[in-house]
This record gives structure tokens, C-alpha cells and sequence, in this order.
């Protein structure tokens, strides 16, 4: 998925991050009494003051993502939504510094960020994906597998440091190795007929043609009428077997119908085998004598 910065947003994220540099860090002591401000009164000033003195922390975290061709601007502005996450859970009465629970926070915001904006498609939907995603190319460095495509020993490596399966590894270098691809690109400067050819050109739909699906679907509607059409030359207890045995999504039994009209399984068999005979003759004098559609029941 393409973004792109323009001037001004990139001399503005230039501003930002140089301002945030600057900031003092906060002591102890200090960081505790803002976050027990914010906990305790709502007072926003500390909200701020704590943020603000963390922002450094979140633009060392996502400097780490730049590599995944998201701008840096968008990274640090999805950090800082991972800082203010913290912030409203930080508990100060705990023996951690902001910083060590912010991070994960702003790492996790980060990430579902690129996840979502890496591709179209999406990508790491879960955990094994998510952790092939953004470790995979690190452990390649690090047995020095640099070649377009892994070698088997590359991927038993990789699936065994991250405990996922080989299937995993294999789907998600296929994945990352891809990219999206626009089907109106074009792949040759002419066709046959004088003009370009696009990938979408060669998409194959195994659909029908609109007119056989409009033709189908008349059929489909003539024959539902023919066949209430013959209906009408049946009985009341014809009409109710024939529904049950031959129009019905569930088919019911023989005995069953017996019992619900007071007769015979048997007899049930011979007046469905009569109602057919007739439903048949109807059908054929209905369609000019085609025996073909005697068939549709």
C-alpha cells in the first residue's frame, strides 16, 4: 500500500521529533507524581508532561520499522497512540518505570500499524504470521541466507528460533517476497488488437456469460411454472405426497406419510407412482410433446 510523505509532513515530523529530543527526562520520583496525578485527578497537564517526556521512546521504537516502507511520520503518530494506551493503564504504585510499560505498548501499536498498512492484503492475522513477519528477515541475516528464495535449511531454521510451523514459514516468505500488484498495470506495450495488455486481461472467470445466466434463469422460471401448472391436475392427497417425496429438501419416508394420511406405506408407493404418471403426461403436453422435460420431477 503506498504512502507517501510530502514536504510539508515530512518537515513538520522533522520539527516534532527534533522538539521531543529535547525534552528532559524525568526522575523517579517525578514520573511517579505525574502518573498519580493523571490516576488519581485527571490532571491533563501531567498526562501531558509524562507523554511528552516519553515521546523520545517512541520515536526510537519506530525508527526500527522504517524498513517496512511506512512513513516515519505515520510510525511515530501510531506510537503515540501506544504511549497514551499506557498512560491511561500505568500504574504508578508498581516498581516499573513508565518507560519499560510504555514500550510494549508503543512496539504493539506500531506493529498492528504496519500490519495493516504493509499490504492490501492483510498480514499477520496471527500469532505465528505476526512473529514470521517481523522476525523472519532478522534470522535470515543472521545465518546469512540472503538469496532470492530461502533454502530448506533456512526455513527449518527460522520455524524451530520461533516455534511455528514449516507451512507457516513457507506461506509467509511467499507473502513477503510478493507485492501488491495493481490488475490495471500494464504487462506488454501491445495486444493484437493495438493496444495495451493489463493483468487483469488475464484473469479467467469460470462464471457463464451473462446471456447464459439470463438464459438459465428463464429456463429455470419457465419450468417452475410448468411444473405448478401440472400441479393443479393432482389431488389434495396426491398434491400433499408429491410435495412431501419429491418437492420437500428433506425427503419423508413412505411410513411416515402412511401414518400421517391413514394408509399404507404401500398405498402411499402406488398413488406417488400414479401422481408422477400424470405430472409426466401434463409436462409433455404443456412443452409440445418434448418428452425431455417430463424429467423435471
Amino acid at each position: 500500500m503506498a504512502h507517501l510523505d510530502t514536504q510539508e509532513t515530512v518537515q513538520a515530523g522533522r520539527k516534532f521529533i527534533k522538539k521531543a529530543m529535547k525534552l528532559p527526562m524525568l526522575e523517579l520520583e517525578h514520573e511517579q507524581h505525574l502518573a498519580r496525578s493523571w490516576r488519581d485527578k485527571s490532571d491533563e497537564n501531567a498526562l501531558h508532561e509524562l507523554t511528552a517526556a516519553h515521546v523520545r521512546l517512541v520515536v526510537a521504537i519506530a525508527a526500527k520499522f522504517r524498513n517496512y516502507g511506512l512513513p516515519m511520520g505515520d510510525l511515530v503518530q501510531e506510537g503515540n497512540i501506544g504511549l497514551m494506551q499506557a498512560a491511561n493503564r500505568f500504574d504508578p504504585d508498581r516498581e516499573v518505570r513508565f518507560s519499560t510499560y510504555a514500550g510494549w505498548w508503543i512496539r504493539s501499536s506500531i506493529q498492528d500499524y504496519v500490519l495493516r498498512n504493509w499490504s492490501i492484503v492483510r498480514t499477520g492475522t496471527t500469532a505465528a504470521q505476526k512473529s514470521l513477519f517481523f522476525n523472519m528477515r532478522r534470522l535470515r541475516a543472521r545465518i546469512n541466507d540472503i538469496g532470492a528464495n530461502m533454502t530448506h535449511e533456512s526455513r527449518t531454521y527460522v520455524a524451530n528460533e520461533l516455534g511455528v510451523r514449516m507451512e507457516d514459514v513457507l506461506n509467509m516468505e511467499g507473502r513477503m517476497e510478493g507485492s501488491d500488484r495493481s490488475l490495471n498495470a500494464t504487462i506488454s506495450d501491445r495486444s493484437d488488437d493495438g493496444g495495451t495488455t493489463e493483468w487483469q486481461d488475464l484473469l479467467v472467470c469460470d462464471r457463464d456469460l451473462p446471456d447464459t445466466e439470463v438464459s438459465d434463469k428463464l429456463d429455470t422460471q419457465q419450468r417452475v411454472n410448468w411444473i405448478g401448472e401440472a400441479m393443479e391436475d393432482l389431488n389434495e392427497r396426491e398434491v400433499t405426497i408429491i410435495r412431501a417425496r419429491r418437492l420437500s429438501e428433506t425427503k419423508v419416508t413412505l411410513e411416515s406419510l402412511g401414518q400421517k394420511l391413514g394408509i399404507s406405506k404401500e398405498r402411499v408407493r402406488q398413488i406417488e407412482h400414479e401422481a408422477l404418471q400424470k405430472l409426466r403426461g401434463s409436462l409433455i403436453a404443456k412443452t409440445n410433446g418434448d418428452p425431455h422435460h417430463a424429467g423435471l420431477i
